[in-house]
């Protein structure tokens, strides 16, 4: 993970001193080297803005024009079975930044599972997401939140869940979406949400607007580590980061 927090710093750095000047934050102006000696990272709070399922095509793209427009990165975790006929959905979420990680292949509950059916979800998805978009350490997220001590021990993977669910799946009602997260987040915290749904979109980007008013600056699970000082380990589960 070395190499990936390392950047993660870096980005995080070069935002705040834009932030710093009230310049916009453009990706493409990202220059870590021009950073003064001594510069401090912005104290927060920050939370990291999660979408599970994904991708596909209406709904996400919506989703990353608005992020976007708001300059925000945000974490995917994917599902193996909707990455075929999304590959350029896929290469344009890494290309703007975002974090992609693991949902499994076919979403099953990896609880329970014998060692090659697990195999079967998680490191048949890596292979997938290492051919199309290289080799990254590609974080993973248990379908249903359901983890065991064989999952632990052969994912190969920090296992992220959340700390902020709003059950976008539950009515698809997206002022009470966007309530729940801008009512109950905190820093630190992990948000979790799907980007197949539009009522979810509409939410998130509520959601981000209102949290962005308040003061909140949005980073990849990533990016969350990176700023709490964490080195991720496989097998482990983290649901947020707060500050120590």
């Amino acid at each position: 993970m070395g190499k990936r927090i390392r950047q993660a710093k870096l980005y995080i750095l070069a935002t705040a001193l834009l932030l710093l000047a009230e310049q916009p934050v453009l990706w493409d102006l990202y220059r870590p080297a021009a950073a003064p000696a001594g510069a401090s990272l912005p104290a927060g709070p920050f939370v990291a803005l999660t979408f599970d399922d994904g991708p596909k095509a209406e709904t996400t793209s919506r989703l990353l024009d608005g992020l976007s427009q708001r300059g925000v990165r945000c974490t995917f975790f994917v599902l193996g079975l909707q990455v075929e006929g999304n590959e350029d959905l896929l290469r344009r979420m890494a290309n703007e930044g975002h974090q992609i990680g693991m949902h499994t292949a076919h979403h099953k509950a990896l609880a329970g599972l014998g060692p090659a059916d697990l195999s079967a979800e998680v490191d048949q998805l890596r292979l997938t997401l290492t051919a199309l978009l290289g080799p990254e350490d590609y974080m993973l997220r248990p379908p249903y939140g359901m983890i065991s001590h064989a999952v632990e021990t052969q994912a190969a993977a920090p296992l992220i869940l959340w700390s902020v669910d709003p059950e976008d799946w539950s009515d698809h009602d997206a002022a009470r979406i966007a309530a729940h997260i801008v009512d109950n987040a905190k820093d630190g915290d992990i948000i979790l949400l799907h980007d197949i749904y539009d009522a979810s979109v509409d939410a998130a980007l509520e959601a981000v607007d209102g949290l962005m008013s308040k003061g909140y600056t949005f980073v990849t699970v990533e990016e969350l580590f990176a700023l709490r000082g964490v080195t991720p380990e496989n097998g482990k589960v983290y649901r947020r980061l707060p500050s120590t």
